[in-house]
């Protein structure tokens, strides 16, 4: 399709969207959305906050523009009881700006341990298997400044390497084929919520924000705090960037590595040659894993750093067999290590409502 002219489509935008402001942040939206994806289908995930009411809002003139056909999908985890009521709340929210939506409800274990790990695995399992279904080949998601800052701090706090305190990517494959793109990573949280009232009136918070038992939720308090002795987060976001160069430049020699030490059997098995342990560098192998762990799991993030490495360490020892982490069995075998799938997932539900 070829992009219509830039002055109708300016005149266009200008008289969607008639405020400066608004307009500076859709279009640089616009512009990643249309690198990546142009008039293709795609989805997103509406939670019903402020930022991902600002997505819809955004995807919604993105769509009429482009002429799309946007999937809009609402997760019911059922991890509370006021879940579903939740999520026809949030579905009522679109309708009244007649944005059509899904829900997808999940029907399998209730997790009672990492309840906020276990959420976003069951919102992304969920939702890549509807966009696999369905053909659909982008998920845009609305991470946003606030989230690089705060994922900084966590993965500071636990310790993680490169990969970890990097900068988020504006694009990342996921499992299945479906690739995730992040178009709002340079806007504030407060701006995409200012967008948000301005439009919907409304938005839902989620209780677990106010909880202090997550880390997140503390973090954004020390946030609070360190800002009044003159935290410049700006350094922050620079210093994450800069990262993300040295990330993209390991990400490259592992996927050397992958290719000549892993052999996919399927999508949820591969084959690993033990060669691997004496010719790459012990970044490059601990990366492979996490990637491994996440593409055979199905799961959006790989166990944690520290679980890793010790598995690493107990596979290049004579004595190993077998074990099990993030979703996965581990298996040795003679020259190889066989990496599968734990166990298949739990029933999954698409309840779709009109």
């Amino acid at each position: 399709m070829k992009r219509k002219s830039l002055t109708a489509k300016k005149r266009k935008i200008k008289k969607i969207i008639n405020n400066p402001k608004v307009n500076k942040i859709y279009k640089k939206f616009e512009d990643i959305v249309y690198k990546n994806i142009l008039n293709k289908d795609f989805a997103i995930g509406v939670s019903g906050g402020s930022d991902s009411l600002c997505l819809a809002y955004f995807t919604k003139i993105y769509s009429q523009l482009f002429k799309n056909n946007v999937h809009v999908l609402i997760v019911n985890h059922n991890l509370r009881k006021e879940s579903q009521k939740e999520a026809f709340k949030v579905k009522g929210i679109l309708l009244k700006k007649r944005i059509k939506s899904k829900i997808l409800s999940w029907n399998g274990k209730i997790p009672k341990k990492n309840i906020q790990k276990n959420a976003r695995d069951i919102r992304y399992s969920l939702i890549s298997d509807y966009c696999v279904k369905n053909k659909i080949e982008y998920l845009v998601t609305a991470h946003h400044l606030d989230d690089q800052i705060e994922n900084f701090f966590i993965r500071l706090l636990r310790g993680s390497g490169l990969s970890g305190l990097a900068s988020m990517s504006e694009k990342v494959a996921y499992s299945g084929g479906l690739r995730i793109l992040r178009p709002l990573l340079d806007f504030k949280k407060s701006d995409l919520k200012e967008i948000t009232l301005n439009y919907f009136k409304t938005f839902i918070e989620d209780p677990s924000n106010e909880n202090d038992k997550f880390l997140r939720v503390r973090i954004r308090k020390y946030r609070s705090k360190m800002a009044e002795e003159g935290l410049d987060t700006s350094k922050i976001i620079k210093t994450t960037k800069n990262l993300l160069f040295a990330k993209k430049a390991l990400n490259f020699y592992k996927n050397k590595a992958l290719h000549k030490h892993v052999t996919f059997l399927s999508k949820n098995k591969c084959m690993l040659n033990k060669q691997i342990f004496s010719e790459e560098a012990g970044e490059i192998v601990f990366k492979l894993f996490a990637d491994i762990f996440s593409l055979v799991s199905g799961s959006y993030y790989p166990p944690r750093s520290k679980k890793i490495f010790n598995l690493i360490k107990r596979i290049k020892a004579t004595k190993f067999k077998k074990s099990t982490l993030g979703g996965c069995i581990i298996e040795n075998k003679n020259n190889f290590v066989l990496i599968s799938r734990e166990q298949k997932p739990s029933k999954i539900s698409f309840q779709l409502h009109k």
